[in-house]
């Protein structure tokens, strides 16, 4: 399946370090999975995590789940010997965190070479040069710090997340120009669904492709929220039959529940349908 077509709902966090979290992870019913090496892993464990999660990849199937790996930044004593290793993973993509410049990704694509980047957006100077990252040519998504940016920003929480909106539209404009996959941050409070809820309510209408979890609990909670509705599903199948009516009339427009139909809403009506048909191939798989 095309990266860039498929449905990225759910990306959930698992660290790289424990053997059972990996294996649960193959049963759960995420769209991606963030295979960690740098955060979720004590120092102590930073090594002897490499090794474990390049034999679970190797022995694991994780499909059809996407195989995102995180490393730890280049500027670590980790993170050369984390991009060599990831370069020979059975996994999909490599995540470098804090990535402020295109020079980053340059940096990182020089060991992993044909392995697609995505890139953690996290700090100010990161927001700053979203456009530029963004128009890298081994850049395939982008993944919201919101906690690490919140920490650089020295915001204060609101469950509005007003302090980090200025960031999360710059790189969601920037992701938007070049056609990439963008995600959004965490939720830390995982076992309030409401409030994540909201969260990602919120995330969708900024359009977001998905939302990063921390935790299984919070899986189904962005599924739902990141899927087409039947609502949606609905207007959508109205939008292109009165659409195409119209079109069939010599008429250029149509109207749907006292709303203009133009080319444009059918264009997203047919996107919503393919999502929602990937969606269910997924899961039936």
């Amino acid at each position: 399946m095309d990266p860039r077509t498929r449905p990225y709902r759910s990306v959930l966090y698992i660290p790289g370090s424990k053997p059972r979290a990996l294996d649960k992870a193959k049963t759960l019913p995420v769209d991606a999975i963030i295979f960690d090496l740098e955060d979720a892993v004590s120092v102590d464990e930073k090594v002897n995590a490499r090794a474990t999660l390049t034999q679970a990849l190797a022995e694991g199937d994780f499909s059809p789940r996407m195989r995102i790996v995180r490393i730890n930044g280049l500027d670590t004593q980790w993170g050369f010997d984390d991009a060599r290793a990831a370069a020979a993973m059975n996994c999909d993509a490599v995540l470098l965190p804090k990535v402020s410049s295109p020079d980053d990704l340059d940096a990182l694509a020089e060991i992993t070479g044909d392995l697609p980047i995505w890139a953690m957006m996290e700090t100010p100077r990161g927001m700053l040069n979203a456009a530029a990252i963004a128009a890298h040519p081994k850049l395939q998504g982008m993944v919201m710090g919101t906690n690490d940016l919140a920490k650089e920003l020295q915001t204060r929480f609101r469950a509005d997340r007003m302090p980090m909106m200025a960031g999360l539209g710059m790189c969601l404009l920037a992701a938007k120009a070049e056609g990439l996959i963008i995600v959004d941050g965490v939720y830390n409070a995982f076992k309030d669904a409401e409030g994540l809820a909201v969260e990602c309510a919120q995330g969708r209408d900024m359009g977001f492709d998905g939302k990063t979890l921390i935790h299984p609990a919070q899986v189904d909670v962005a599924n739902v929220a990141f899927a087409p509705s039947d609502e949606d599903l609905d207007l959508s199948r109205r939008q292109i039959a009165a659409f195409d009516e119209a079109v069939a009339t010599g008429q250029a427009v149509a109207v749907v529940d006292g709303r203009i139909v133009e080319n444009l809403h059918v264009a997203t009506a047919r996107e919503l349908l393919a999502k929602a048909e990937v969606i269910e191939a997924l899961q039936a798989g």
